[in-house]
């Protein structure tokens, strides 16, 4: 599917709010946002941002303002992508077009959550669109009911996108050779990924490299106790090397795991970081 098939365009009326509410139910399969509450919130600094298929709405994402140690941000609550539509490179050119229309009004923040043992996530915020993470927030909406996170709890990775940075805006990469693994997999008898932590968290290292399964989903569905497992032992390590100062930059998406890379904040160079 090619760009010029699609149209994007902010949405601004209640009719196109109605529509996104619909898209928001057949997506997550649970109680969309009322149209009062997103109309509401674009009147007031957010944006609704759509995308279109020959006249019909197959994506959306919804962002308000946000208020945090005297600063407004960008709070980019949901992006929905119809699923004949997935996988199709549509979110992140959603993303970019979103950061243009943000700047536009002023904002040169952005925040959003994602499932940190979502790889495919992981590729798109931190890879991708250079956004960087160094906030853990534990069960960040409670004991959800949908398919992608029933039956765990709902831990997020908080990222910050800096729209206006040169690691943003010049697309920066940094190398990520010779990073200290936290931990291996091994493998079970089933064939699903076992975490073993191997090193503590300490702040001369220049990097550290953290594994997790790259199809989580597929690992939950046949054990649901190993993907328990897995959401503690990495929450723990995840947050010991917030606390100690590093911020995930990458994540390397590999055949059968994924890996995080994440160095020390000050190296990034970014205002208020």
């Amino acid at each position: 599917m090619n760009d010029f098939e699609l149209e994007y365009r902010p949405l601004t009326t209640m009719e196109e709010m109605a529509l996104v509410k619909e898209l928001d139910r057949k997506i997550w399969d649970m109680d969309p946002v009322p149209e009062h509450q997103t109309i509401t919130a674009i009147k007031n600094g957010g944006i609704m941002l759509g995308v279109f298929h020959e006249g019909t709405l197959i994506g959306f994402s919804y962002s308000f303002p946000g208020f945090e140690h005297g600063k407004v941000y960008l709070c980019s609550h949901m992006l929905g992508i119809d699923p004949l539509y997935q996988s199709k490179g549509i979110g992140e050119k959603m993303k970019w077009k979103q950061r243009d229309i943000a700047k536009e009004k002023g904002y040169d923040v952005m925040k959003w959550t994602y499932d940190p043992l979502e790889t495919k996530n992981g590729k798109l915020n931190l890879t991708k669109l250079n956004a960087i993470c160094h906030t853990y927030v534990e069960n960040c909406y409670g004991n959800m009911t949908d398919k992608l996170n029933k039956g765990l709890p709902s831990d997020r990775f908080e990222v910050e996108w800096h729209l206006n940075s040169n690691y943003v805006t010049e697309k920066e990469q940094i190398e990520v050779k010779n990073a200290t693994p936290l931990n291996a997999i091994s493998w079970n008898e089933a064939n699903q990924a076992v975490c073993q932590p191997l090193n503590d968290v300490t702040e001369t290292v220049e990097m550290y490299s953290l594994h997790v399964p790259k199809d989580f989903q597929s690992l939950k569905k046949h054990d649901k106790e190993l993907a328990l497992e897995w959401r503690l032992k990495t929450r723990h390590l995840f947050q010991t090397l917030f606390a100690n100062g590093y911020t995930a930059v990458d994540i390397e998406v590999k055949e059968q795991m994924s890996t995080y890379y994440f160095v020390k904040k000050v190296q990034l160079q970014i205002e208020g970081v």
